[in-house]
């Protein structure tokens, strides 16, 4: 790292801008909104000892003669300058910034690509809204309270992540700085060995680029992760420093946690007082005991804020290019899964209802599952299985009822794998080639 980064507090201190023009007049701008003392020379009126006394001067003369002599100047003198777009002529770099007053953030890329710089801001803009300023003072006042009241460091920090994973933002992005001030003051004193909260979260169909800013968010303040098997490793990356990951994940043929031990184990870390995520692969309201979860965690008195997720059901088939419901094709969908003992006849009433029939969890059980469904729909019925959806290994197989359990087995597809049944299936075929991976828009 060739720079070194710093904020100068340049309150009423003396700084020069070289030069005449747009660029002169926003670098000028920016020195005044720092509170300095700003004089704007023209480039033909510079004359060597103009830097004189100034603590910081920008050169956007665009005048190579007027680069190099003031460059000397300023060198000669140990003042910082920095001469427009002339990297070598640069004793700082002037980043690109996000202004949340008092939250202040900087970009550089040591001048490597000023439009990645301002395009990372634009960015950053966007995620960190206006409530960020007062939220940011709330934060500094709550600490210093703190400190009046001896509070030691360790507990500080955990009151901060309450502050953090509370709805006090959603407060102050309404307006509602009365409402936002007594919640903060409630957590500052709260016990801080009760009040935990469970967050069930769902992590998508794997890629981490599909969970939402909220489980995001949720990730990077957890205490604890109880997260499911199927959870990919660059998801669970996302998660905090500190945070305590326990796998709870339940997988054919293993070993797994039972459901009574996991929601045990839910309600105990919320009752020791901590921010608790139980991350489900997919929705947790889709297949994913989620709603258990929620009964007994509310039964219990513990407090649970509920996520959403995109579902394996939706995701997997769009991933693979097939379109579950298509004018003139299909109007209506199923969902169900592969997992369990669900009656045939009830799998066959089901299918004979929808258009567009989506069995997840469906691999271990393909074939039985496409022998029952191929005598009230036919033989002949597209299908589509698609593997490890959404991820870089993502496997599709298409076919018909009648093959396509021995087309899978052929193929070696490994679970977990999600099952399309119906017209719009055979739609797999033409569109894979041509969907686009997400990851290339970036």
């Amino acid at each position: 790292m060739r720079y070194y980064p710093v904020f100068l507090d340049l309150a009423d201190e003396p700084c020069v801008v070289l030069g005449e023009g747009k660029l002169a007049a926003e670098k000028a701008a920016g020195l005044r909104e720092a509170g300095a003392a700003v004089r704007v020379i023209a480039s033909k009126d510079y004359r060597r000892g103009d830097l004189a006394g100034a603590r910081l001067v920008f050169d956007a003369s665009d005048d190579p003669a007027v680069n190099r002599e003031s460059w000397a100047e300023a060198e000669a003198a140990g003042i910082l300058i920095n001469v427009v777009d002339r990297p070598a002529q640069c004793r700082f770099i002037a980043p690109a910034i996000v202004r949340r007053d008092p939250l202040l953030i900087a970009i550089s890329t040591e001048g490597q690509s000023p439009f990645l710089a301002s395009t990372l801001r634009a960015r950053l803009e966007r995620w960190l809204g206006r409530e960020w300023g007062p939220f940011t003072a709330l934060i500094g006042r709550t600490r210093r309270e703190l400190r009046e009241r001896g509070i030691p460091i360790q507990q500080q920090t955990k009151i901060y992540k309450r502050l953090l994973a509370s709805d006090i933002r959603k407060m102050l992005r309404n307006d509602d700085i009365s409402g936002a001030q007594h919640a903060a003051a409630a957590i500052s004193r709260a016990d801080l060995g009760a009040g935990g909260r469970v967050a069930l979260v769902g992590a998508g169909p794997g890629d981490p680029d599909l969970l939402t800013v909220r489980a995001r968010e949720l990730l990077g303040d957890a205490d604890f992760v109880l997260h499911d098997a199927l959870v990919s490793a660059e998801t669970l990356a996302l998660c905090g420093p500190e945070a305590r990951l326990e796998d709870v994940g339940k997988r054919a043929g293993r070993r797994s946690a039972r459901q009574a031990d996991i929601t045990a184990r839910l309600i105990e870390l919320a009752r020791q007082g901590h921010l608790v995520v139980r991350l489900k692969g997919g929705d947790p309201f889709v297949f994913g005991r989620g709603g258990e979860e929620m009964r007994d965690l509310i039964a219990a008195g513990v407090d649970v804020v509920v996520v959403p997720g995109v579902s394996a059901a939706i995701a997997a088939p769009a991933a693979a290019g097939i379109p579950l419901t298509m004018r003139g094709v299909a109007s209506s969908i199923a969902v169900t899964t592969g997992e369990g003992n669900a009656p045939a006849a009830r799998l066959q009433q089901l299918a004979a209802a929808a258009d567009t029939l989506v069995v997840l969890m469906a691999h271990g059980k393909l074939e039985g599952i496409a022998s029952t469904l191929a005598e009230p729909l036919g033989r002949n019925r597209p299908a589509a299985v698609i593997s490890s959806a959404t991820l870089p290994e993502q496997e599709v197989v298409t076919g018909t009822l009648g093959d396509i359990a021995e087309r899978v087995a052929r193929s070696g597809l490994l679970p977990p794998a999600t099952l399309v049944v119906g017209e719009v299936a055979a739609q797999a075929a033409s569109n894979l080639d041509q969907v686009v991976d997400l990851a290339s828009f970036g």
